[in-house]
């Protein structure tokens, strides 16, 4: 219990934030030329071909595309992952209806998801504010404020992308001592994060791919052995629990749809 005192961190440095920059405008031109294509809109990397099987049967893909443990940056961490699902039953519009109904959040993504807020929407471009609770080395509370935009390409496929503005860490979340911490005493579990849903209606269903790109302080030297396991999981663990949780409320929802 006396880890996280030992682990406060400040913002991001300039060279960290710089870096993450790079890395998200490498990787939304990747994707900008992915969703262009007819043939790979959804990542060829993931095989879905050889995971048909796997992906029918209900099986999430889950997949780590920075090095094990994180791709260091001076003085934090960057994580990317990916997950694919397919959901049979169910239609692109059924998920953009879903995606969009922030203020169900607290439900379909619970108990991860303490509450959920859309602020403005201008067309497909919207801000929310959520509040999550995540579980590091010991229970943490956020509030994250994201800008949302839905891509529809034709009737079939389409994309988002949420990009965090704002990340601030919880004390005494729901009591009546609850605080925001400043930059200095936040512990920097979280300092950036972006989402990015590719999806496609075909064969009878819905595939769906999410990419996760986060930031995190990086480990305090000395304490790898306690603080690394949780760094490493809780960037898997969250997107696994958003891509299940998705697929689950699709499929109490999910309907027929024509074979392709």
């Amino acid at each position: 219990m006396a880890v996280p005192g030992c682990i406060v961190g400040e913002e991001p440095s300039p060279r960290a934030a710089t870096a993450f920059n790079a890395y998200i405008r490498t990787m939304e031109d990747r994707l900008t030329q992915q969703h262009q294509s007819q043939n790979e809109f959804l990542a060829p990397t993931a095989n879905i071909s050889q995971n048909r099987l796997r992906l029918r049967s209900g099986d999430l893909v889950v997949e780590q595309l920075t090095p094990a443990g994180g791709m260091e940056l001076p003085g934090a961490l960057l994580h990317h992952w990916r997950g694919t699902a397919f959901i049979p039953g169910v239609t692109a519009s059924d998920f953009e209806r879903l995606m969009k109904n922030f203020n169900a959040y607290p439900q379909i993504f619970s108990p991860q998801v303490l509450q959920a807020k859309l602020l403005t929407q201008r067309g497909n471009h919207f801000q929310m504010r959520m509040r999550v609770r995540q579980r590091h080395i010991i229970p943490v509370v956020m509030d994250i404020t994201d800008n949302v935009t839905f891509e529809r390409l034709d009737a079939r496929r389409g994309y988002s992308i949420s990009r965090s503005v704002h990340i601030s860490e919880i004390e005494s979340a729901g009591t009546r001592n609850e605080r925001t911490l400043n930059s200095s005493e936040d512990h920097g579990f979280l300092w950036r994060q972006n989402t990015y849903w590719t999806y496609q209606q075909r064969d009878g269903g819905l595939f769906m791919q999410i990419e996760s790109v986060s930031l995190s302080r990086s480990i305090p030297s000395g304490l790898g052995w306690v603080v690394r396991p949780f760094v490493e999981s809780v960037p898997r663990d969250s997107l696994e629990f958003t891509l299940r949780s998705i697929c689950n409320a699709l499929r109490k929802e999910g309907k027929p749809v024509p074979v392709d």
